[in-house]
């Protein structure tokens, strides 16, 4: 079994460092596992278009209103170790305070 491509500009050839995989031509350093999820089609971007993966820190960039609570989620709180899942809301966490829920990657930005 063969290296994955670099997923960021196709390179063939990229080499293990460790645990992770390097392409030597663009610098971009990343797990099989995020090869895999590559392949797979599962892309999750933030609010400014960087990537998000597995285990990620972001801060929600507005205010989100939660049904059945009686506060919002604040601008600015942070939300650490995020799983992404497939559908409308694609990062599964626990937000301080709130506990676990579901939110949508247009409202958070990778910290």
């Amino acid at each position: 079994m063969g290296l994955p491509n670099c997923p960021k500009c196709g390179s063939i050839y990229v080499y293990e460092d460790g645990e992770l995989l390097v392409c030597p031509e663009c610098g971009y350093e990343f797990s099989a596992e995020d090869a895999k999820k590559e392949e797979e089609g599962l892309i999750v971007i933030d609010a400014h278009g960087n990537r998000l993966a597995d285990g990620d820190t972001v801060i929600v960039i507005k205010d989100l209103k939660v049904k059945g609570a009686s506060g919002a989620i604040k601008a600015g709180t942070k939300v650490k170790n995020i799983r992404l899942c497939e559908g409308g809301h694609n990062i599964e966490c626990k937000v301080p305070e709130f506990g676990a829920m579901q939110l949508k990657s247009e409202f958070v930005k990778k910290a």
